[in-house]
């Protein structure tokens, strides 16, 4: 019995050293140590260990990130739509819908999804469990916007159909248990791109009226700028490569020309004055992070009321893992305080701009998204050597 304890005991010191020594691998970059977190999430997909929209070990099933769509108690139930939007050239645009069964001019979130403007790089697929959790953060009406991609659809197809997008969701307001007075535009990468423009169409076309727009790690330009985060983070391992963008950027437009309108590339736009107030997310580690900013920037100095975070220590697309990440549920929470800031009152301008800082978790919260993401590479170490096995 002695030795059997003992060979336990080796072999679970053996197990975990082999954790601890994975993680620190998988932290050390050419750009510096990574969190655990970060580590563990980037080795996972980088290795096609898990997908982007993977489902978390059942570790998380009762973790305090989750939360319930239900009715229990007889209470409200978030409900799934399937519609259509007719365009204007006749092609059906597919409309995804989350909202509460007793929606009542709540405020309604029209979302443009991120995928480099590519077939198969995202899809209201890949964005649903970001959309539904959404819905229930902030209560609004939320609207997935299933736009056309490139190649077989280039620039100016994915903006007019977000805008068309928009205007569906203004006209069914009503229907949808919604208030045309609170429309809100948000977007992740591609998606952020397509907000930001959308918003500009808005205001050089008379309308819809947009109570605000939320920009995740927004594609800004498509111009050959050189920013230091696009230099620095470029190599794909942050889950966005310059490979990825220049593809995005001949399949999308390809007319050089194309590069400077205001309506693929909203950095590039004579005016920023009249925009609604922004609220915009970036990532430390993030190609985009520079331009997202600056973009921020050029707003503030339009007057336009924006509120700016940088995210540290996590990549792009965060805020689509909120399952397993503290930023992706921080990132949920700005959006959902911006949302209600948004139709409750009318935002300030403020005198200076400034890049708020939001730093990883501190204290308890750091202790167990370390635990956490030993428990996430314990998980994919077993997973990828079940699959070595199976073949």
């Amino acid at each position: 019995m002695k030795r059997l304890m003992k060979w336990i005991s080796w072999g679970t010191l053996s197990i975990l050293l082999t954790l601890v020594l994975a993680v620190e691998y998988w932290a050390s970059t050419d750009e510096g140590t990574l969190p655990a977190k970060t580590a563990v999430i980037l080795h996972a997909v980088n290795n096609n260990i898990v997908s982007l929209d993977f489902e978390p070990p059942e570790l998380f099933d009762n973790h305090p990130f989750q939360t319930s769509s239900g009715n229990a108690g007889g209470g409200p139930m978030l409900i799934n739509e399937h519609e259509q939007l007719e365009t204007n050239d006749g092609y059906h645009v597919p409309l995804e819908i989350f909202r509460y069964n007793d929606a009542e001019d709540a405020p309604i979130l029209v979302y443009f999804h991120g995928g480099a403007f590519l077939e198969g790089y995202g899809s209201l697929h890949t964005h649903q469990d970001l959309m539904r959790e959404l819905a229930q953060r902030t209560g609004a009406v939320v609207v997935g916007v299933g736009y056309r991609v490139a190649p077989d659809h280039t620039f100016p197809t994915a903006a007019e159909d977000a805008y068309e997008g928009l205007k569906w969701a203004v006209n069914h307001a009503e229907a949808l248990g919604g208030s045309e007075e609170d429309v809100i535009v948000a977007g992740d990468s591609a998606g952020g791109n397509l907000a930001a423009v959308t918003s500009m169409m808005a205001r050089d076309r008379n309308g819809p009226e947009i109570a605000g727009q939320v920009l995740y790690y927004p594609l800004t330009t498509f111009e050959d700028a050189a920013f230091a985060s696009r230099m620095e983070y470029d190599s794909g391992y942050y889950l966005l490569s310059r490979q990825v963008m220049e593809k995005a950027r001949d399949a999308y437009t390809p007319q050089p020309e194309m590069w400077k309108n205001p309506y693929t590339s909203p950095l590039e736009a004579d005016s920023f004055e009249n925009l609604p107030p922004a609220l915009i997310l970036t990532a430390e580690y993030d190609p985009l992070r520079d331009e997202g900013e600056l973009y921020a920037e050029k707003l503030h100095e339009a007057g336009v009321p924006v509120n700016t975070i940088r995210y540290e220590g996590v990549m792009h697309g965060f805020v689509s893992f909120f399952e397993v990440m503290e930023s992706g549920q921080q990132g949920l929470q700005d959006t959902s305080q911006f949302v209600q800031r948004m139709t409750a009152e009318e935002p300030e301008h403020d005198e200076v701009f400034a890049i708020q800082s939001k730093s990883q978790p501190s204290g308890m919260e750091r202790v167990r998204e370390q635990a956490e993401a030993y428990a996430i590479a314990a998980f994919l170490i077993g997973r990828s050597a079940w699959n070595t096995f199976q073949e």
